[in-house]
């Protein structure tokens, strides 16, 4: 049975992760306004797969015979000055979204909550991989400059649905 502790986590998980999704969709607006289709796709990818996220946290609880209590999601607008600024933000809240996995997973371990523990197991994969890709980005980035952004934003728009 889960703890009151690990359930009231779970749910704000659920809020968290469709605030990333927000807040990638936000990202993907401002490459569509700046004109760089390649990277809108890959941030809109990045967004369905947050919601994605979200629903798997949603599902659990429910499975769980739990209630779902959302609450109101952040605006996530930012200004960005440089087609850089968004992918070095990914980074920045991949690490948030890591901790607050391994937050609920202690919370877990304290609470001998072993099938929530193997529940987020993949979700630990998961952000190994998130906060990869978003270093693969912003190294992609400086690699390329300012000189290299459409051959950039080309490779992004291959992007392909996970």
């Amino acid at each position: 049975m889960l703890q009151e502790s690990v359930i009231k986590l779970l749910n704000e998980q659920i809020n968290k992760e469709i605030y990333s999704a927000y807040l990638y969709l936000d990202m993907a607006n401002y490459y569509a306004d700046e004109g760089l289709d390649g990277f809108e796709h890959w941030f809109k990818l990045q967004a369905d797969e947050e919601m994605e996220h979200a629903m798997k946290f949603r599902q659990y609880l429910l499975d769980n015979g739990l209630k779902i209590v959302l609450s109101a999601i952040a605006n996530p607008s930012a200004s960005y000055k440089h087609f850089s600024e968004p992918l070095k933000a990914a980074l920045e809240h991949e690490r948030y979204v890591t901790a607050s996995i391994h937050a609920i997973y202690e919370e877990a371990l304290n609470k001998k909550d072993f099938r929530t523990m193997e529940f987020l197991n993949w979700f630990i994969e998961e952000q190994l991989e998130e906060e990869t890709n978003a270093e693969d980005n912003i190294r992609k980035a400086e690699i390329a400059g300012d000189k290299g952004l459409f051959m950039l934003n080309r490779e992004f728009g291959k992007r392909k649905e996970d």
